[in-house]
């Protein structure tokens, strides 16, 4: 159902992503018509939730039924607290990634509307939809006289337009729910530090989830379907030695490292320092020793030297049996998004970065192991089209099949043969947003109503 206007973007980048979901290919297969359709159904369901909420289990702790359990139990609480009416909490494992919970998303809700206003950024808001309280940070206009206690309507920016500390805005915004103010005017905008912490606690969401902050941080991890069918698809096992490439803040680094029962070596890198203690933490919180996370440009993450000195980066050709890609990308897949400020120029800026790592990606992968490639984005340039460079630049490199394969295939409009799309996976929400009976299983909600996302797997022969 749709309640919010499409995702904001500048009008080149519509355009450019127009071009992409009706290129020549795609428009043969299915016709212009339907692949409009498709592409304005994209932009609807980006600026909205997902229907479901997935949790990664921590399932070298304890089993996955048991962390259900206590699962429920705290979500319970945390309901009841809030609520006076009796309250039941639905988690549904998923049928076929055997690590993940499913919880739904309830939404949209018939909430009223407030006169006291008040408004925060498109990110903010993103946040909020999928859960979580407004902190301060994200506030950028509040009534001239909020005091903590006010119960106020939480609007999001759709453009970016509302002057920081502002009483009003007059601009395109978006309802997303009440909450109580947590600050006052005075803290949220002081002149001196900048204020932290919740500046509004949601008590009516238009999209109602449960808060996970603080709930059971060893046994649950918040993260997308898609992320999640990344580290299966890769296929780590105990003993094994394995590259994530572009790791921060580590959730994928975690999952291949509980997959592999913390036996073997994960080596994960970041090119932001400031990033790498978020790895190491949330390793710790896991319980997990086979991590090692260090600061490095993996660009250049393979070395000529066959004896380094150094246990770090660089590292020899052919050191490891799997690599993981997560790449940089334009997060063009990301839900909920209303608004997306970046220019063309900046959108179509990954694709060299990508392949620089795809480069060094290769040379440390061994002979007979396993590449996975992904993004959280929709564009061709950075999905299939860089499938079909690597095919072309990478003779050693053949596409194999992924399993779980609960996405749809790859998209037309790159040259791939039809086997070749098979072998990709493609989370398409456009596809099926809209369309899916509210009543039906979570596990296919989830599967159709996902973030963006593209994996691909390869050998290396």
């Amino acid at each position: 159902m749709s309640i919010f206007p499409r995702i904001s973007l500048k009008p080149e980048v519509t355009d450019y992503l127009r071009n992409v979901f009706l290129n020549n290919e795609l428009s043969s297969a299915v016709s212009d018509q339907e692949a409009e359709r498709r592409f304005q159904k994209l932009l609807l369901c980006l600026s909205h939730p997902p229907s479901c909420t997935c949790v990664r289990v921590s399932t070298h702790l304890a089993p996955v039924e048991q962390i259900r359990h206590k699962l429920g139990e705290e979500l319970k609480r945390q309901l009841c607290s809030s609520s006076a009416e009796d309250v039941s909490v639905q988690i549904v494992p998923h049928p076929s990634v055997p690590d993940v919970l499913l919880l739904p998303v309830e939404g949209p809700r018939p909430v009223k509307q407030l006169s006291s206003e008040l408004v925060v950024g498109a990110q903010c808001a993103g946040a909020v939809l999928r859960g979580a309280h407004v902190f301060a940070p994200g506030i950028v206009s509040c009534p001239k006289h909020m005091k903590v206690g006010d119960v106020v309507s939480v609007f999001s920016d759709l453009e970016g337009k509302c002057t920081r500390g502002a009483f009003s805005f007059q601009g395109k915004k978006a309802f997303v729910g009440n909450g109580v103010a947590e600050k006052d005017r005075s803290a949220i905008f002081c002149a001196g530090e900048p204020a932290r912490g919740v500046g509004v606690r949601m008590i009516e969401p238009l999209y109602r989830s449960p808060s996970f902050d603080g709930v059971l941080p060893d046994l649950v991890f918040l993260q997308n379907l898609p992320s999640v069918v990344v580290g299966h698809v890769l296929g780590p096992r105990p003993g094994e030695r394995i590259l994530d490439m572009c790791a921060a803040p580590g959730g994928k680094t975690c999952h291949i490292a509980t997959l592999m029962g913390d036996q073997g070596e994960v080596v994960a890198l970041d090119r932001k320092r400031s990033k790498i203690h978020l790895i190491h933490r949330n390793a710790q919180m896991l319980h997990l020793r086979c991590i090692k996370a260090f600061s490095f440009n993996s660009t250049q993450a393979a070395s000529d030297d066959p004896a380094p000195e150094t246990e770090g980066p660089p590292f020899p050709p052919e050191s490891f049996d799997r690599v993981l890609l997560d790449a940089p990308c334009s997060g063009l897949g990301q839900r909920p998004s209303m608004a997306c400020s970046w220019s063309l120029k900046e959108i179509c800026s990954y694709q060299p970065l990508q392949r620089k790592l795809f480069h060094a990606a290769v040379r440390l992968l061994r002979k007979g192991g396993v590449l996975v490639y992904s993004t959280c984005t929709v564009t061709l340039a950075e999905n299939e089209e860089q499938v079909a460079w690597a095919l072309d630049t990478f003779p050693c490199l053949t596409l194999q099949p992924q399993e779980p394969h609960i996405g749809a295939e790859g998209m037309l409009g790159a040259g791939l043969s039809p086997e070749q799309l098979r072998l990709l996976q493609r989370f398409s929400p456009e596809l099926s947003w809209d369309q899916i009976d509210p009543t039906a299983p979570l596990s296919r909600r989830a599967n159709g109503d996902s973030i963006g996302f593209f994996i691909a797997k390869f050998l290396k022969t």
